[in-house]
């Protein structure tokens, strides 16, 4: 078992890596993870100082809340030190306000990679910006106390950290509406039967039930995780028939290197 080794501990971001399993932690537990640009900007380099031979990514909070959401700071006159407030930025050109958009939701695209495995273990609150980080992971993994909430549109926002296309694949258009529309709080058990969660612990055995699910995963061979997370990732924008022509070629390609025969 090799060490723990830190990568990179700036602006509320921690990411560690043990073999193939990378560990995200927010850790600005005395703010409950609030997120701003300088969060999502450590988000994104985590993402990109990931070594190569890392299979598991799981993303966790400090303390008792996962993520409350964004930093309210963002929403006053003078913003965050060094940043543009985002007042300022709405009175910039519609091209600049998409670019900077743009540039935040580069936090939450990495973990949909085709090559990695990314778990959610969330606990207490996980509200707007911190729903949409659970939402960016492939798997979630929640505490019985956690409270899901999209409360943008609450705030006569809309949620644009990329979490409205996994929220409606996992749930469907109809109840999304109703989750952003009301702002509401989706606890533990409607979140594990309506797809949100795919496993609900007790809070003090979330890290563990996190430990067993990365193992679980790890155990069969990366190609085929990957060649089978792309196969899924692709299903719902194929029509069945072209499903099968993708699983024909995927599984081609696995036979021919099992053979020793791949390119």
């Amino acid at each position: 078992m090799a060490s723990l080794d830190s990568v990179l501990d700036k602006d509320g971001v921690r990411l560690t890596v043990e073999d193939a399993v990378a560990t995200v932690t927010l850790t600005n537990a005395a703010k409950r993870n609030a997120q701003s640009p300088a969060l999502w900007r450590a988000l994104t380099e985590a993402g990109r100082s990931l070594p190569g031979d890392v299979r598991v990514v799981v993303l966790r909070g400090e303390g008792k809340s996962f993520s409350a959401g964004l930093d309210r700071q963002a929403f006053s006159p003078e913003g965050f030190d060094g940043e543009p407030s985002f007042l300022d930025l709405a009175r910039g050109s519609d091209e600049d306000l998409d670019a900077v958009i743009a540039e935040y939701q580069e936090a939450f695209t990495w973990w949909r990679r085709s090559d990695l495995v990314t778990i959610a273990a969330v606990q207490g609150h996980a509200i707007g910006a911190g729903f949409q980080l659970a939402l960016a992971c492939d798997l979630r993994v929640v505490a019985e106390d956690v409270q899901f909430a999209m409360r943008e549109t609450s705030l006569g926002l809309v949620p644009d950290l990329t979490g409205t296309h996994p929220l409606t694949s996992l749930v469907g258009y109809a109840r999304a509406l109703e989750i952003c529309a009301t702002g509401r709080f989706v606890h533990a058990a409607e979140a594990e039967r309506v797809g949100l969660a795919n496993l609900v612990v007790p809070a003090e055995e979330l890290d563990g039930a996190v430990r067993d699910l990365a193992g679980a995963l790890l155990a069969a061979p990366r190609d085929a995780v990957i060649e089978t997370k792309a196969l899924l990732q692709g299903a719902s924008a194929r029509t069945y028939e072209d499903q099968r022509v993708a699983e024909r070629a995927a599984q081609a390609r696995r036979l021919r290197d099992l053979a020793g025969l791949g390119d």
